[in-house]
């Protein structure tokens, strides 16, 4: 997958849960960053709600950082509170940037809510090593049998190349603005 993390370097965005401005860079870990586009809008993304926790509590530990991203809402007061509470009362426990000027949503070529990308350090910093779904049955956790991301989160932790680098998400689409 081509490296076009490089100009991520140039975004920093609003944290709902601590208020701040943080380079979204900043969030990755010694292994990478794992970022999931979410709207609280989108009934796929409460489907995900679990499965997302769990992601990042059983990689956390192993330099692999984890954040959302909501790329449909705005940076007003009422807004981060909104999402300061979604984190606070599911337990996922990490950042939660608002991208309002859908800067990342054009940079990596989103178009569905929730879609993943792994950033992990390359040659040239951070480079995407996958971007797509999470796992093949978002209604259905008990009926998964790909975990796309999963599988992509271990293959970068063992320095092996993501197969597949790239897996088609399906969820709710992005409202552009």
């Amino acid at each position: 997958m081509t490296s076009i993390a490089q100009s991520i370097t140039d975004i920093s965005l609003i944290d709902a849960v601590t208020g701040g401005t943080v380079q979204v860079v900043s969030k990755a870990g010694p292994k990478g960053l794992v970022i999931i586009f979410h709207s609280m809008n989108c009934p796929f993304a409460g489907m995900y709600q679990q499965r997302v926790k769990e992601l990042r509590e059983n990689f956390q530990n192993q330099g692999m950082n984890f954040i959302l991203i909501n790329p449909e809402s705005d940076n007003s007061p009422a807004v981060q509170a909104e999402l300061r509470k979604f984190i606070d009362d599911s337990g996922i426990n990490t950042s939660y940037l608002i991208d309002s000027k859908q800067e990342l949503v054009k940079l990596f070529q989103i178009s569905k809510i929730p879609e993943a990308i792994i950033l992990a350090p390359g040659a040239t910093g951070l480079e995407v090593k996958y971007k797509g779904a999470i796992d093949n049955n978002p209604q259905a956790e008990s009926s998964v049998s790909e975990r796309f991301l999963e599988r992509a989160i271990n293959q970068v932790l063992r320095g092996e190349t993501t197969t597949p680098s790239q897996v088609r998400a399906t969820g709710c689409n992005i409202r552009t603005f």
